[in-house]
């Protein structure tokens, strides 16, 4: 905690970059360096500078942490769109994914896209480099299906054999299911041992099933993070 009406000079002293979250005083921040929110080009490393967040509490009350669990303010990373070639903004939440954990597919390795219809994760899968088996009863978008090093397999994610498939580099799903049938399918590709990397969307149908959530983040390695481009919706990684 820290008082007013020094509080700009003081929170300088503790960190060099701070964001305000929410808009209570504009005031004090102005008197502190501002933090670019250029958007991103896609796997350019996100900022690397500790950022601390702020906000007060009352009038004579601030609150403040030196440190936050996202160099982004308020966690939200704008990137550069394209807005022309991918069926959704889905592949959005694939890219901060990426690059939060600073790793994605190289050249060659292989994928499979869970759940794909209409196709934006296999098309950014895809434009990495990556052999994409893309899994969807739906058809791709017409545009997707065609690209190369695209295998669209159409039929249900959950009767995927991951013995069958053989050994892949990175699982992704984005499938629109409750969590625990999606933990069981995570189950069964972990006990295959056929995958090194994952990142799956948990899709919560009504109310937040907290006790999958828990479940997933248990998993050894993993990791459980809402994204700025979630909505009612977590993602879990888990990265070799």
């Amino acid at each position: 905690m820290s008082s007013l009406p020094n509080s700009a000079p003081s929170i300088s002293a503790i960190a060099d970059w701070w964001s305000l979250r929410g808009q209570r005083d504009p005031l004090i921040q102005k008197q502190l360096p501002k933090v670019s929110a250029k958007r991103l080009v896609f796997g350019t490393p996100p900022p690397d500078a500790p950022l601390g967040s702020w906000t007060l509490l009352d009038a004579g009350t601030m609150l403040a942490a030196p440190q936050c669990t996202s160099p982004f303010p308020n966690g939200k990373i704008g990137f550069v769109e394209d807005r022309t070639s991918p069926p959704s903004r889905a592949y959005l939440k694939l890219w901060e994914a990426l690059t939060l954990v600073g790793r994605r597919p190289r050249p060659g390795e292989r994928c499979v896209d869970l759940g794909s219809s209409p196709g934006g994760w296999s098309w950014a899968l895809q434009q990495m480099g990556a052999r994409v088996i893309s899994v969807d009863k739906a058809p791709l978008a017409p545009e997707i299906a065609h690209l190369p090093g695209i295998e669209h397999r159409q039929e249900s994610a959950f009767a995927l054999d991951p013995r069958a498939v053989g050994p892949i580099e990175w699982l992704f799903s984005d499938i629109a299911c409750y969590p625990a049938r999606l933990l069981a399918l995570v189950e069964r590709c972990l006990a295959a041992g056929t995958c090194r990397n994952f990142v799956c969307t948990l899709k919560f149908q009504g109310p937040t099933d907290h006790e999958t959530a828990r479940r997933f983040a248990a998993i050894p390695g993993s990791q459980l993070r809402h994204l700025h481009h979630n909505k009612h919706e977590l993602t879990w990684i888990k990265i070799e």
